[in-house]
């Protein structure tokens, strides 16, 4: 039989979850303030913020599970703002129903980026948006509500535009630009399929032996922002373009004049140095496994070219 979920946000993650589920015969509430979304007989678009608590409730009726899914703007201060009461109500509201609440997860809070990131390692980063993802971990991991959290690291797929593998370097790829990429373009970085997480997610979501705990979603052996790029032209059968990279320094420096630059300053460690996520455990206790590169970076051109025309 099929069963009904909600989804909160319908971003890249929101959008692929909420698909995903449609496309095995579930239905499906699709709550965002606009009441935007993808269209599909089994989702059901409607306006809810999850700010109010009433509006919350009735987007929640008839749920098995939630899959909260909702961003906020780039910035430490818009996180700490919005996602920790949206967190905190998501999970009363749920908890009050007895069904769990899953959540992708970034690698924001890992303590020691610059070792391999596994499902055991240290969550206990601080300070500006990797401290707001700590703190949101601590609090799924306090509360009654069952919780499963999804690490991905930097999404590319379908759906998926404002990302490093996004629009810019498929933008680089199809017009033949240079391509200019944060930190060291050659240095290994974990990449995520979306299809990849949302599989994750929806199998987290229905095996209770994997509740209140933290899983990380498929993920391929590590590449580079310069071999993602090479992936891209060579799905697209096109020329790889040039790839630079930024140093984190010089994003730094500019990001003392420029809010927007200093946000991704803060995060520019990750491709400084290697980035490396092991999803290997939660691949078997999930029995799932990361899509080939290949195959992956060939659905997205294929999605790019259908949506942009290229």
């Amino acid at each position: 039989m099929p069963n009904h979920y909600l989804v909160t946000g319908s971003g890249p993650v929101g959008t692929t979850v909420a698909l995903s589920l449609a496309g095995r015969g579930d239905t499906v509430a699709l709550a965002t303030r606009s009441g935007g979304g993808p269209e599909h007989p089994g989702i059901r678009r409607m306006r809810a913020d999850v700010l109010d608590p009433a509006q919350l409730a009735t987007a929640m009726d008839g749920a098995t599970a939630v899959f909260h899914c909702i961003h906020a703007a780039y910035s430490a201060k818009a996180w700490a703002e919005t996602l920790p009461r949206a967190e905190e109500l998501v999970l009363a509201v749920a908890g009050e129903r007895g069904i769990p609440v899953v959540f992708p997860e970034s690698l924001y809070s890992y303590s020691h980026p610059d070792e391999p990131m596994a499902e055991d390692s240290p969550r206990n980063a601080a300070g500006g948006k990797r401290g707001v993802r700590t703190a949101l971990m601590t609090a799924r991991a306090a509360s009654g509500t069952n919780t499963v959290s999804v690490v991905a690291s930097d999404f590319y797929g379908p759906h998926v535009e404002t990302a490093h593998a996004g629009a810019r370097m498929l933008e680089s790829v199809f017009n033949g630009r240079r391509l200019l990429a944060v930190g060291n373009p050659a240095m290994p970085h974990s990449f995520t399929y979306m299809p990849d997480l949302a599989a994750a997610m929806l199998r987290a979501a229905e095996r209770e032996d994997l509740w209140n705990g933290v899983l990380h979603a498929p993920t391929a052996p590590p590449s580079s922002q310069r071999a993602m790029a090479e992936a891209y032209a060579a799905a697209a059968d096109l020329p790889a373009p040039k790839v630079t990279g930024m140093p984190g320094w010089i994003l730094r420096a500019v990001g003392l004049a420029h809010p927007a630059t200093r946000e991704l300053a803060e995060m520019a460690y990750q491709f400084d140095d290697p980035f490396e996520m092991d999803s290997r455990r939660s691949e078997a206790l999930l029995g799932l496994s990361p899509t080939p590169l290949a195959d992956g970076t060939r659905a997205t051109v294929d999605w790019w070219r259908e949506t942009h025309g290229d």
